[in-house]
């Protein structure tokens, strides 16, 4: 360890992973250092697995970790895939329907996996407002294992990068460093962002079989992101669930999205609440250049043309605006409610939002946008 003291050392340790070349970016650094907190930092085990795991993205960079390990602490590499005291977690499957071996027998093993894998793939593809207890118990499950990738925009600065324009300035300095010689010439490349991204989420009554599984949606989507992402509820009246979907656990994140929210399973307001973030949030900054989702079906009490305006001025001001309607995946199924109808003329592209197959298809399209 350092002299500077364990906390300036290990932030350090980040740096020094950089200046050797690993893309360690500032969220990384940060999930690094929130990582520390829940190790002994005083274990190198603990801390060199902390690190691998929050600040290596490849196998390639595994080499050159190890090696600036090493060098930065003073330590050999640790030996072994789990720390100290570390537990093993297993993962638990629930009986997805009227109870298939469930009777004890000793039935081999691999048909009892595939009867488990066929489930969740037929899970996967089920409407989630028709769904058993044991059904929605897995499909969160499922849900904390997605993996969101969030859209990125190019930034108005370059980097060094290994392709792209010679970067002049540089190569002239290292010829100049080494006394006129050719050296290898430097490239830079347009550096990218992290693009905004709103969840508005419709927890209306009419919407209220599918509120659970969408606000566990948005929490996966937040802690993949969570500097970038922003959720709102919408029903009578506007409310910012950000901050209680960023913590770690999932049903500690709903629970205080629930108490959040006054207007659950209430009446629907879109174009007042949709007035409300725009007035808000929207013009500020949040809706300026990013993708926004809207997740209802359509149901308008209020007025329908005021939300046509307030989805045009949207429109105006996102990047990419997708309204995700969980009827819109029946075969029969005709946008000619009053809200919808109005939206339309102003969303990117309608998606359905009932399954989650669908959920997944619609991770892709945000992070295509």
């Amino acid at each position: 360890m350092t002299s500077a003291g364990p906390v300036v050392g290990l932030a350090g340790f980040a740096r020094a992973l950089a200046a050797a070349g690993l893309p360690v970016s500032l969220d990384a650094t940060a999930t690094y250092l929130d990582a520390l907190r829940h190790v002994d930092v005083g274990d190198p085990v603990q801390v060199y697995w902390a690190g691998r795991a929050t600040l290596c993205h490849t196998p390639d960079d595994r080499a050159r970790y190890d090696a600036a390990f090493v060098h930065w602490f003073g330590d050999t590499v640790p030996t072994g895939s789990r720390t100290h005291g570390q537990r093993t977690r297993t993962a638990r499957i629930a009986a997805l329907s009227r109870g298939e071996g469930a009777d004890g027998d000793s039935a081999d093993d691999a048909p009892r996996l595939q009867v488990a894998a066929d489930d969740t793939d037929v899970l996967r593809h089920r409407d989630v407002a028709e769904l058993t207890t044991a059904e929605r118990a897995h499909l969160a499950e499922l849900l904390a294992r997605l993996q969101p990738r969030p859209p990125t925009r190019r930034a108005l600065r370059s980097k060094p990068s290994r392709r792209g324009p010679v970067d002049p300035r540089h190569t002239l300095r290292d010829m100049l460093a080494s006394g006129g010689e050719p050296v290898r010439p430097r490239h830079r490349a347009r550096a990218t962002r992290a693009r905004r991204v709103v969840l508005l989420i419709d927890v209306s009554g009419s919407m209220s079989p599918y509120a659970d599984a969408l606000l566990r949606f948005a929490h996966v989507v937040t802690r993949a992101a969570p500097s970038s992402t922003e959720v709102f509820s919408l029903g009578t009246r506007l409310t910012r669930v950000s901050r209680a979907l960023r913590a770690r656990d999932p049903d500690v994140a709903l629970a205080g999205a629930s108490r959040a929210v006054p207007d659950w399973a209430g009446g629907t307001r879109l174009g007042d609440t949709l007035r409300a973030f725009l007035d808000r949030w929207g013009r500020r900054g949040f809706a300026r250049g990013a993708v926004v989702v809207i997740f209802s079906d359509g149901w308008e009490r209020g007025d329908a043309s005021l939300l046509g305006e307030q989805m045009a001025q949207l429109h105006r001001l996102a990047h990419r605006v997708l309204w995700v309607n969980p009827h819109a995946g029946g075969a029969d199924y005709e946008p000619i409610q009053s809200g919808i109808s109005a939206a339309l003329p102003h969303i990117d592209r309608l998606l359905a939002g009932h399954s989650l197959a669908t959920l997944e298809e619609l991770l892709e399209e945000v992070r295509r946008a």
